[in-house]
Formats: C-alpha cells, structure tokens, sequence
C-alpha cells in the first residue's frame, strides 16, 4: 500500500482539475506508483507468490486502463507516458 503522502504527490502529478483523483491518468499512477513499491519487494522476498499475485493484477489492470485512454484520446495517453516514464 501507498502512504499518504505519496499518492498525494501521484494525484497531484497528474489529476486534469482540481478535484480530479479518479481518471484514468491518476489511476494509472496510482497502480504504477504500487507496482514499483511491489517490486522492490518482491526483490527482496523472492518466494513471496501472494504479494505476486497480486502485482500481475495491478499490472493488467494498468494495462487495460492504458488502452482504454490509448482508444479515447491519444494525446493524453502519450502524455501520461512521458510523465511516468513508462515505455509501451
């Protein structure tokens, strides 16, 4: 799980306007934000398959996510991938 203070930092990264914190901007970095806290942990507890169950699941849904704003608005979501520095 995020602290606080860091999806905070995430929504206010890439929310559209001031009350925005569920786009489909803002919930890409919110899962990007956990998958890269996952991974550093699973680094650490190689065997810990349920934390890896669950990171696949945030990654797909990341996934789905990003077509679907890839399908609505292009520009949007190449902007969302320089600001993440997700490569696709």
């Amino acid at each position: 799980m995020l602290k606080p203070e860091a999806k905070t930092k995430v929504i206010n990264g890439l929310q559209t306007h001031k009350q925005d914190t569920g786009s489909p901007e803002v919930q890409v970095g919110i899962f990007t934000a956990q998958i890269k806290s996952l991974t550093t942990h699973l680094q650490e507890h190689k065997k810990d398959e349920h934390s890896r169950r669950g990171l696949l699941k945030m990654v797909s849904k990341r996934r789905r996510l990003l077509d679907y704003l890839a399908k609505k608005d292009i520009n949007r979501y190449q902007e969302v991938l320089k600001k993440l520095e997700l490569r696709r």
